[in-house]
């Protein structure tokens, strides 16, 4: 049988169990078995158990379930409250003013959490109330809390990083300083924006109500102590080298623990409700990890990932085209997936392919974060899209659409960092 026929057959067979409403991971391992079984020699079953515990029996993704845990006993504590009373008084005064609570919120508490949809979830529970009471316009509250919640992919730790770091076989640690420049200027973009949007549309920003003086605004700082404290401790013991990002994610934990304890937001009932939420998620994406490695091991004994390069490569597309192809796949394929199964769905037919192109794989995951926060906001499957559903009540197309901005800005950054590709490869060399 031809590669092409193949392939269809696996395809057909992949979006055939996803359309039946089979979990990701057991579609993806079922269509690996059945690539296995029907096109090499090796017994799929002895493979397959072989690769399943090779997956889930990683030390490297260890990291991944401490990150998710930090990141639900931080969902519970108070400090999205102390986060929004430290920063609006330093907001005010901007063009936009306190619409930025809503990105810098969300630069900051990525910074302790490695989830899109826990930051936006988190932020929106703080900002969304506050901004409406004090009259600002919904369109721009909703679409500026989905499109900066995206960052909590890109700013260090992250859980896509993670991910795409133990698939690629890239330095996680590399890759968490590499996300700093790019997640600074995105978050940069917004803001921009925001004060773009403000002085075009003046009569819809409130007048505010309070001026405080610059002895207040510092005491009001005060609020932000913990989570500084907190960045610190997990990025500083990385970025120093004290710490791996394993055991960065155990020092964050139990900071967190501890934040929860001091702000008397610990009770057995939230310690509980946090434990049994990071171990639900931690628990899926290790399923569609070990499919994905089981899926990725089946194409490699068929021989299409090296069928594939070759015939890209026949092509002619030079690495801008391909970047750009990749781009717009990619965008395709968040309309159906979330982001962690399209990067380990896809790591083993791409890779080879931007390998032979000679594309940096420590860049090229900095471009594939970027375009996985893309994936977030699309509808129909864009996490961040059902978050903000769940909260405000919205209809998933209208979400879009004030969010479609923000979109734009996430196409642009992805230019920007093809042209200055430093802002992703500088700072982990000279470090």
């Amino acid at each position: 049988m031809s590669d092409v026929a193949i392939t269809t057959l696996l395809i057909v067979s992949l979006f055939a169990l996803l359309a039946s409403s089979v979990w990701i991971g057991l579609t993806l391992a079922g269509v690996a078995w059945i690539g296995m079984q029907l096109f090499s020699s090796r017994p799929a079953g002895d493979a397959m158990a072989v690769t399943v515990w090779g997956s889930a029996s990683s030390w490297t993704l260890t990291a991944l379930p401490l990150f998710i845990w930090m990141g639900e006993i931080l969902f519970r504590t108070k400090l999205s409250e102390s986060m929004f009373r430290g920063l609006a008084p330093w907001v005010s005064r901007l063009p936009g003013r306190l619409l930025h609570t809503n990105v810098i919120g969300c630069t900051i508490f990525a910074a302790v959490s490695g989830s899109s949809a826990a930051t936006c979830a988190t932020i929106g529970k703080m900002t969304l109330p506050e901004l409406a009471k004090r009259g600002y316009p919904e369109e721009i509250t909703i679409g500026s809390l989905a499109g900066a919640g995206t960052l909590g992919l890109l700013i260090p730790p992250s859980i896509i990083m993670i991910v795409y770091g133990v698939t690629a076989d890239v330095s996680i640690a590399k890759l968490f300083i590499a996300g700093i420049f790019p997640g600074i200027l995105l978050a940069s973009l917004f803001s921009a924006y925001l004060a773009v949007w403000a002085g075009l549309n003046r009569h819809k920003v409130p007048t505010p109500t309070d001026s405080l003086t610059l002895q207040e605004r510092l005491y009001e700082s005060r609020h932000l102590i913990p989570v500084v404290a907190l960045i610190a401790a997990v990025l500083g013991s990385i970025y120093s080298g004290v710490a791996t990002a394993t055991e960065a994610a155990a020092v964050g934990v139990v900071g967190s623990i501890i934040l929860s304890a001091v702000q008397g937001s610990l009770s057995w009932a939230t310690f509980r409700d946090s434990l049994m939420g990071a171990t639900r998620l931690y628990c899926m994406i290790a399923l569609i990890l070990s499919g994905a490695s089981f899926l990725t091991l089946s194409m490699g004994y068929i021989g299409l990932p090296r069928h594939l390069a070759e015939w890209v490569a026949t092509l002619g597309l030079t690495p801008f085209m391909l970047i750009v192809a990749l781009a717009v796949f990619y965008i395709v394929l968040g309309c159906f997936l979330d982001g962690i199964s399209m990067v380990v769905l896809t790591m083993g037919v791409i890779l080879p392919t931007v390998q032979s192109a000679g594309i940096d794989l420590l860049w090229f995951g900095i471009f594939i974060v970027i375009v996985v926060e893309m994936a977030q906001i699309t509808p129909p499957v864009g996490f961040n899209l059902f978050v903000l559903q769940g909260m405000t009540g919205k209809e998933i197309t209208w979400i879009a659409r004030v969010t479609l901005p923000f979109f734009i800005l996430m196409c642009a950054m992805v230019l920007i960092l093809w042209w200055v590709p430093q802002l992703a490869t500088w700072l982990p060399g000279h470090m």
